[in-house]
């Protein structure tokens, strides 16, 4: 393999990797905050561009983007107040259940709107065919949109959580929410807020990608099991080794391209998560306690 086709399956791994990474961090917003593990976080991403591509058509790309983050988060706040917030101590296995549910009716409700056409929204800048040269290898710039975003996307999420009320106040729920709700902190709007900053990151996400993946309604599903994969193999709540683990799973797949047909790619996350699942259930960086799965 020579170093040029070496570094364009790198370019391509860490560009899947950060869009990986961005579908976990949404999972851990919400488990963090509610314990939590949201499988309709894929269809944040597909709803968010399918929106963002429906509002391209007259409005100007900005604000069509703009205005798919604001009504995925009205999405993500509906969820919450139909489906959780009335729920008295429900059990994880509940919850997880009831997510499962809300995906299905989320796609569904595409299939409905949009119906089965692929759909795919402009490119941020330059076209299909513009690419950037780097040591030989070729990136479309809309995949250094993708990685802009992502890296935006972490290091804002970073500043919010350690420098602003609101997400000390989530950090809080996290920790103990009975705690958080002696000190005056109201634990049901943190989740509220939780649900809307998780859809609105992955209605970014999923405008970002659209050009170079294209959309379609039932898209959703493997997304978020590759994002679940990565939020497992970095540890349940921790975002910043789900970085780390995204990136090593963009990569992973990438190569395998090189000794593996292209159908099989997919099946390589399939096969990280259940040996994770089978002998470290808290991920490579996490720890026992924090495993969702040890309360089923």
């Amino acid at each position: 393999m020579s170093f040029e086709q070496f570094f364009q399956y790198f370019l391509s791994g860490v560009t899947s990797g950060s869009i990986y990474a961005i579908i976990a961090i949404g999972f851990n917003i919400i488990y963090n905050t509610t314990g939590i593990i949201n499988f309709a976080q894929g269809e944040f991403l597909i709803l968010g561009g399918m929106i963002g591509v429906s509002l391209s058509s007259f409005l100007p790309l900005p604000l069509a983007i703009a205005a798919a983050v604001v009504a995925t988060m009205v999405v993500g706040a509906l969820i919450d107040f139909l489906f959780i917030k009335w729920l008295k101590d429900p059990s994880v296995l509940r919850l997880i259940i009831i997510t499962i549910g809300v995906s299905i009716l989320i796609r569904e409700s595409m299939l409905h709107i949009w119906d089965e056409k692929v759909r795919t929204l402009r490119h941020f800048t330059g076209t299909e065919i513009s690419s950037v040269k780097i040591l030989g290898a070729y990136i479309s710039p809309q995949a250094l949109w993708v990685l802009g975003i992502s890296a935006v996307i972490v290091v804002a999420l970073t500043l919010f959580f350690r420098l602003t009320l609101v997400g000390r106040a989530m950090r809080a729920c996290s920790d103990n929410r009975t705690a958080a709700r002696l000190c005056g902190i109201r634990a049901s709007q943190m989740v509220t807020f939780s649900f809307m900053l998780s859809a609105a990151i992955g209605a970014l996400a999923g405008c970002a990608i659209s050009p170079l993946t294209q959309t379609q309604y039932d898209m959703g599903a493997i997304l978020a099991i590759k994002g679940f994969t990565v939020a497992i193999l970095g540890g349940l709540g921790n975002s910043t080794a789900a970085v780390v683990a995204g990136l090593g799973l963009g990569l992973l797949e990438a190569f395998s391209i090189a000794v593996l047909p292209l159908a099989y790619v997919d099946a390589v996350s399939i096969a990280i998560l259940l040996v994770i699942l089978f002998f470290r259930p808290s991920g490579l960086f996490g720890n026992r306690e924090a495993s969702a799965l040890k309360e089923f």
